[in-house]
């Protein structure tokens, strides 16, 4: 799937952080876990004057433990990978399609850490980010994730338009278990920057997609509907049940209706595209060779017309 995410689209929604700004939100945190420690520590020596050695030792392991490796695990899990370092400095752990990290990624990022960061001052760390192209660390290879940058001019961030309304929800018994995280990431690098693609190319590179989406999950694209619907449609379908487990009530997220509750999440999605921002259908080429073949949007009722005009989406002539 990597020839479906052009560098364009890479460079301009998942932003990897730079080496510099990365090593001042882990000195940051590491300034807050280490203060946090050694207030523990003190703790743990007052309380424990009166036990023998291999107490205190254990107890001393333990808050080692505790603050300086379970603390920051707690903390990205918590915060869906913002630690106070990270904060500050407009950085976000995500996983590799765009989607929070979870308390396994968290875990392994963590537990690695403490070899690669900890035990050799961040040397290994520091090593492996130069080598990898987006500047991951042995923590992110192995737990599937990536550093980003969050903080991002206005200018070059781009909606993740809505699925009309005849096609929210009707996915929701649809197996996405088969959908690898490369094909999510495809999808969602395709619709935020559908509108700068050319027209040929972009309803060229939905058709693959969809055909590759559709193959995954065994639901075809529904007659009638533009490949980028169908898309759009899948991908909510997925962040619902993101935002579901999040929630673990299965309840649907506050502030959103219940055919459109998207999580906001590194995968922000933002107000729906207006219409005109949905490239129009590719005409036939002036050589007089066959145009694309798309097919006609089906028919709706007027209410739902006038419901249509915020998803983002306008149907092909």
């Amino acid at each position: 799937m990597s020839e479906l995410v052009t560098g364009e689209a890479v460079a301009l929604e998942l932003r990897p952080a730079r080496l510099p700004s990365r090593m001042l939100a882990v000195l940051l945190d590491l300034a807050v876990a280490g203060s946090a420690y050694v207030a523990v520590s003190l703790g743990v020596v007052v309380a424990t004057a009166s036990m023998d050695d291999a107490a205190r030792i254990a107890l001393s392991i333990a808050s080692f433990l505790l603050v300086l490796v379970g603390g920051p695990i707690a903390v990205e899990t918590l915060s869906h990978g913002r630690s106070l370092g990270k904060l500050a400095c407009g950085l976000r752990v995500v996983r590799d399609d765009g989607g929070p990290i979870r308390f396994r990624h968290a875990l392994v990022r963590g537990a690695i850490g403490v070899v690669e960061i900890l035990m050799t001052l961040g040397v290994v760390a520091c090593v492996a980010s130069f080598v990898s192209a987006r500047g991951r660390r042995l923590g992110d290879v192995f737990a599937g994730t990536l550093v980003v940058r969050e903080r991002v001019s206005g200018g070059q961030a781009s909606p993740v338009p809505l699925p009309p309304p005849w096609l929210a929800g009707r996915f929701q018994a649809l197996d996405l278990s088969a959908v690898p995280d490369g094909l999510w990431l495809a999808v969602r690098q395709y619709l935020t920057r559908m509108h700068q693609l050319d027209p040929q190319v972009g309803w060229s590179m939905a058709q693959r997609l969809a055909t590759e989406l559709a193959a995954r999950t065994g639901a075809p694209v529904p007659p009638g509907a533009p490949p980028a619907m169908y898309l759009a449609a899948v991908l909510q379908e997925r962040q619902v049940r993101e935002a579901r487990r999040a929630f673990g009530d299965g309840s649907p997220v506050p502030g959103a209706s219940q055919a459109s509750s998207v999580p906001q999440a590194p995968v922000d999605y933002q107000a729906p595209a207006p219409a005109s921002a949905f490239p129009a259908v590719p005409a036939a080429p002036e050589d007089g060779s066959a145009a694309l073949d798309v097919p006609a949007a089906p028919r709706v009722s007027s209410s739902a017309q006038g419901s249509r005009s915020g998803t983002g989406f306008v149907p092909p002539a």
